[in-house]
């Protein structure tokens, strides 16, 4: 009775390690926990931070004096006759501050740019993942329905080779298909353990994630295609790529950089009010004070030159990654539909013959009415087939959020 207790216990653990999700569960999880994503909201709480701080001005400044030698009266720190003080306050001249605070609500923008193209980024990988795991899982399925044959098949050979019955030359035969299928058994299991460990990281969910995607929802998937021709993909992955829109946006920032750094060769203006005691010309007089450096030479001029230099090299980086989406847009296009076009080659009957073929020849060999040669190579043809077609439809798939990756907008229906 203990025994049975443990191995449920044992059974139930297991079970609670797995989770069944859908997509949309493994996006809930990416929104809340990946800690990438959240890392990158804090740009955007400190870009917040930079434009509270452009819009603080200088402190003022209070000074004052007293007396610190008395000669008529030989007193040290007369203070009862001679001290004044005065507050001064900087002026910003030339619109300093306005373009200060334009240019710290501009890299905000980029920050949020950056933000969304990180999280395109990442939610293409979880989607890749997830079913680059759904077919691993596939791949996996069928090769243990195959090697568990085999291995079965395997063991009666190598008794009726001990008796004599058969030759070792057909048991070597049967090994040899068994080895293949375990080296492609252990091949998947370490894709698989790598997948499962990204998904993880990118859900935040530590449990290993079995993927619910139904047969009929993948046939949906891969039988999508896009709206659109090449041409207009491009048109709207330039309307919508985050890197090309961030190189657009960090032209106009830029330019506010250089207009903010123009704006420093205006001289500021320093202006207070003082008290004075005895020290002036009158007893206890007030006065003005106004203080504005000599504009001899431009102080920034350095940095305004450097200024307009980033604006043309930001122009240059633009034109290179418009340039760069739409090859790439072009290339992704193409290698969706090469490989869209390739397995539409592939009718679903052809797939079910595939099926009935296998398991015609599992009977007809059991029955006796194909040799082992046959099966075996039978055996190895449907094994590499059968990967290769798992392949083929994960590939489309791949190829399909490459390019809604580059688009980014709505593009498969």
């Amino acid at each position: 009775m203990n025994k049975i207790a443990g191995l449920f216990i044992v059974i139930s653990s297991f079970m609670a390690a797995q989770q069944n999700m859908s997509l949309l569960d493994c996006e809930e999880a990416f929104q809340k926990n990946n800690l990438q994503l959240l890392a990158e909201q804090y740009n955007i709480n400190m870009a917040d931070a930079d434009i509270l701080q452009a819009k603080i001005w200088e402190l003022p400044q209070l000074s004052g004096q007293i007396n610190a030698y008395n000669p008529q009266d030989k007193k040290v720190f007369d203070a009862g006759h001679s001290k004044g003080a005065q507050v001064t306050q900087l002026i910003y001249m030339g619109g300093k501050k306005k373009n200060e605070i334009a240019f710290a609500k501009s890299n905000k923008e980029l920050a949020q740019i950056q933000f969304s193209q990180l999280l395109v980024e990442l939610k293409t990988q979880l989607h890749t993942t997830y079913y680059n795991l759904y077919f691993q899982k596939l791949k996996l399925e069928n090769t243990n329905k195959q090697l568990g044959y085999m291995k079965e098949l395997l063991n009666a050979y190598k008794v009726q080779s001990a008796k004599g019955n058969v030759s070792l030359k057909d048991e070597v035969r049967l090994q040899s298909i068994v080895i293949q299928l375990n080296n492609d058994k252990v091949e998947i299991n370490k894709t698989i353990l790598e997948v499962e460990q990204t998904l993880k990281v990118l859900t935040g969910v530590t449990d290993d994630i079995e993927p619910q995607l139904s047969d009929a929802e993948a046939t949906e998937i891969l039988a999508s295609q896009p709206f659109g021709d090449e041409e207009e993909l491009k048109k709207k992955a330039l309307e919508n790529n985050a890197d090309y829109l961030y190189n657009l946006k960090l032209i106009d920032n830029s330019k506010l950089f250089a207009q903010w750094q123009k704006s420093l060769n205006v001289p500021d203006l320093n202006l207070g009010a003082g008290w004075d005691q005895n020290g002036g010309t009158f007893q206890n007089e007030v006065n003005l004070m106004i203080g504005i450096p000599l504009p001899l030479w431009k102080s920034n001029k350095g940095n305004v030159e450097k200024a307009g230099f980033a604006i043309q090299q930001n122009q240059k980086n633009a034109e290179y990654q418009k340039l760069n989406i739409e090859t790439k847009v072009q290339s992704a296009f193409r290698t969706w539909k090469t490989q869209y076009d390739q397995f539409s080659e592939i009718k679903a009957t052809d797939l079910n013959n595939m099926d009935l073929v296998y398991n015609g020849m599992l009977k007809n060999f059991r029955s006796g009415n194909v040799s082992l040669i046959e099966f075996t190579d039978f055996m190895e043809s449907y094994r590499q087939t059968a990967l290769q077609i798992y392949d083929m439809k994960n590939d489309i798939i791949q190829s399909a959020e490459q390019l809604n990756q580059l688009v980014q907008t709505k593009i498969f229906y």
